[in-house]
């Protein structure tokens, strides 16, 4: 459990001043989700709640997510 804990720390420092974005398709509105590119891959948050939790996933996961969802 510590590991996990320390692994959420870390990720909360690296994710803190990301240049976010959203799809030009989401109508500007904010019911969609946003993404940041970050040095290790991609993080994506709720564009409704931007201070709520962030999903970060490595390089390779955000290309196989992508693939799942474009198939």
């Amino acid at each position: 459990m510590a590991a996990s804990r320390a692994v959420q720390e870390s990720m909360a420092v690296r994710v803190t001043g990301l240049v976010w974005r959203k799809s030009s398709h989401s109508g500007g509105g904010n019911d969609c989700v946003e993404v940041a590119l970050t040095g290790e891959g991609t993080a994506v948050r709720d564009s409704k709640d931007p201070d709520g939790g962030v999903f970060a996933v490595s390089a390779s996961g955000w290309r196989g997510l992508l693939a799942a969802v474009r198939a």
